[in-house]
């Protein structure tokens, strides 16, 4: 595991459980990984210990085979972005100025923004679909509009991986497909954790499928989504096709 981010046998304890239990996962350079599980599995630490904001109880995360603890932190905030689930400030802010965020770590402190620092946030907005609201209030936004703001912070950061918890929570169907399909299109490698199995067929290369904290199984789509997988991790029956397009269609049956 000597290049982009890796998590090597990771494991992490949290209120005296074990969260993660030995995961590896180590992303080709401009992949996109889905990271799958029911709730509880392990997701959202995984990712928060692959960005540098929690340390494992065991194992190594390295970026370019250099132990994370090991790098500085303004050199990791310009390598790699993250975005939360949840996301909020009582400070009365611009969605121009959210954005603009994503630009702290690349300036000096106390220098204004630079020409790149404004064509990076012209460029994030319009990639997300927010150019219009730029002037507007975050306390004004919808649910969806502020995940969108905050996927424009995380581009304006021009990392070379990007970590996304539950992304497509609060979009609606169009706007979910709309950002799949830009971080499909990005140079850029991507961690996504995802509760909607068919998005994730459609638009990961690879799938790591989480259960109590452990990896089940990892590997392409068509491996991972299997009906004897999804009924052992999710405990529901499902019945598994292949789509026109190629790749696995999950259908749940009711019992």
């Amino acid at each position: 595991m000597d290049a982009g981010l890796a998590a090597d046998r990771v494991s992490r304890s949290l209120g005296g459980g074990l969260v993660l239990d030995g995961v590896s996962v180590a992303p080709a350079d401009g992949s996109t990984v889905g990271v799958l599980g029911p709730n509880g599995s392990g997701k959202s630490t995984l990712l928060r210990v692959l960005a540098g904001v929690l340390e494992p109880s065991a194992g190594l995360v390295t970026v370019d085979g250099r132990e994370l603890a090991d790098v500085p932190r303004r050199t990791l905030a310009k390598r790699v972005a993250v975005v939360e689930q949840h996301s909020d400030t009582q400070i009365p802010l611009t969605v121009r100025d959210v954005v603009g965020l994503g630009r702290v770590p690349h300036r000096r402190a106390w220098l204004s923004a630079s020409a790149d620092d404004d064509a990076a946030v012209q460029e994030a907005l319009e990639q997300t679909g927010m150019t219009a609201r730029s002037a507007q209030r975050w306390q004004t936004l919808s649910g969806g509009e502020r995940q969108r703001v905050q996927i424009a912070r995380a581009l304006a950061q021009r990392p070379r991986e990007l970590l996304l918890d539950e992304p497509t929570n609060h979009l609606d169907v169009q706007h979910q497909f709309e950002l799949l399909d830009l971080l499909a299109s990005l140079p850029v490698t991507s961690v996504i954790a995802l509760h909607d199995l068919n998005l994730a067929a459609m638009y990961c290369d690879e799938i790591v499928l989480l259960d109590h904290g452990a990896v089940v199984a990892a590997g392409d789509p068509a491996d991972v989504l299997t009906e004897e997988l999804i009924l052992q991790v999710y405990n529901v029956k499902a019945e598994v096709t292949t789509s026109p397009e190629g790749h696995p269609h999950v259908r749940f049956l009711r019992t």
